[in-house]
């Protein structure tokens, strides 16, 4: 493919609004608080932020730095970076973590979109504890409505990255991103006057170490992983449509910052809910769908803003999916030789193939639900590998090719563009925590996970 006319984004703002885009998802909405309320609070929360800072931080300005390089998909990147050696392999890795995660993101994407239906059509008028659980078992045990939804989002997502680059994926994430930010704060105004909100703060800012397990530092650092979108090729590809200008830390970090900030904002808004309603922290998956209903219901016009909420809800999973979905496009578009466009229904199909086997193994009551493989249900298992396997192993070799393996100068030059900026001291910082730092935490994990080490 000639890269002269392979689309980019058209400024430094688009690049941050669309890598925010792939980083504000789902995982800050729907994961974030069942995981942290799993794990513990503010203990959990404190391991999250050093497991970012130390590992998931470095490893995206590593992604977006191959990225740009080689204005190539993560395939071809590594393969030009490394002249066609056995790191090539990492961007076939990467390829099966955005594959694994789609699968069962696009089963959750389904929800979501199901439930701006449900609230238009007055289902969750005068919303109640018991109300809004049955609400979300009827959501996930299908078995034919979950499909239909799941096959919805994957088609939305579909017809987005057929568009293309700038007016697919730029234009959705730049116009409806700050929108899902203004109505995440809003949600929080409320949830601040609710009964459960010192309980909330307490349980999310009050650290308990004694829950503290090598479990725990494994699972913030799959959160950690999933909730930024890196090991999975996705800031590799949008690296690659970077312009020149684009400063790759200072995006990284205010792409990190930001992501983090709106966590804890949902986080606020979900325990607050949690704690006023007499709900348990540990309530899993259906947290979200259980919680939030019941914030906006105590507010004037809440049914109204709980259907805006839904919608930028299902706004921040179609733009997220789109990120990881734009790994196998550019690949199959480019080392492939595919049409975008046929490259696109390829996956598409892929996807909701295999992302059927989640949608009906949410749990064990579910139609697949008495499948296990090694103790797991396909929706758990998708989830475990990619986040805890997949994604962590991914960032390893990312952070040992690009640490021992390219030359600093290479790196320096490319993060400064071309000795623009004047960041030498952070470059030095950050080539330091890549080499000595990241991969020691990342091979523990590692090693933790499937559990020769613990």
């Amino acid at each position: 493919m000639d890269n002269k006319r392979r689309e980019g984004f058209s400024s430094g703002l688009a690049a941050f609004f669309a890598t925010l885009g792939a980083a504000v998802g789902l995982g800050n909405i729907w994961k974030f608080p069942y995981v942290v309320g799993e794990n513990g609070g503010a203990a959990f929360l404190l391991i999250y932020i050093i497991c970012i800072a130390l590992v998931g931080l470095p490893v995206m300005i590593s992604e977006f730095f191959i990225g740009r390089r080689t204005r190539k998909n993560v395939v071809g990147a590594v393969k030009q970076l490394n002249n066609g050696k056995i790191w090539t392999g990492i961007g076939i890795f990467s390829l099966l973590g955005s594959h694994f995660i789609l699968f069962f993101y696009s089963c959750v994407g389904g929800w979501v979109y199901s439930y701006v239906f449900k609230i238009l059509k007055g289902e969750f008028a005068g919303a109640t504890s018991r109300t809004v659980a049955y609400q979300f078992t009827n959501t996930t045990m299908g078995p034919i409505s979950p499909v239909i939804w799941q096959i919805v989002v994957v088609v939305v997502v579909s017809i987005i990255l057929i568009l293309g680059v700038k007016n697919g994926i730029e234009k959705i994430t730049k116009t409806l991103m700050p929108v899902l930010l203004v109505l995440i704060v809003i949600c929080d105004i409320r949830a601040l006057t609710l009964p459960g909100t010192k309980e909330s703060l307490a349980f999310l800012f009050k650290a308990d170490f004694s829950k503290v397990t090598s479990q725990t530092i494994l699972i913030a650092m799959g959160l950690a992983f999933f909730k930024l979108s890196v090991g999975m090729g996705a800031m590799v590809t949008y690296g690659s449509y970077f312009t020149k200008e684009d400063n790759m830390i200072g995006t990284a970090s205010k792409v990190a910052i930001s992501d983090l900030i709106v966590s804890l904002l949902v986080g606020i808004a979900v325990f607050s809910a949690v704690f006023t309603f007499g709900m348990k922290p540990s309530g899993g998956p259906g947290l979200l769908f259980m919680t939030i209903p019941l914030v906006f219901s105590k507010i004037p016009f809440g049914n109204i803003l709980l259907v805006a909420f839904f919608i930028l809800a299902s706004i921040a999973a179609t733009t997220a999916m789109t990120s990881m979905f734009e790994v196998p496009v550019a690949y199959y578009s480019e080392e492939r030789g595919m049409s975008r466009k046929k490259a696109v229904i390829v996956n598409a199909i892929i996807i909701i193939i295999f992302g059927i086997l989640a949608t009906l193994s949410v749990n064990n009551d579910s139609l697949l639900g008495g499948i296990k493989i090694f103790g797991k249900g396909f929706f758990d298992l998708f989830d475990y590998l990619s986040s805890n396997v997949i994604l962590p192993l991914g960032g390893l070799f990312i952070a040992i090719l690009v640490g021992y393996f390219i030359p600093k100068e290479e790196i320096k030059k490319e993060l400064t563009n071309n000795g623009e900026l004047k960041i030498d001291k952070v470059i030095d910082f950050y080539y330091f925590i890549l080499r000595y730092v990241t991969p020691v935490i990342l091979i523990i994990v590692f090693l933790s996970s499937i559990g020769i080490f613990r």
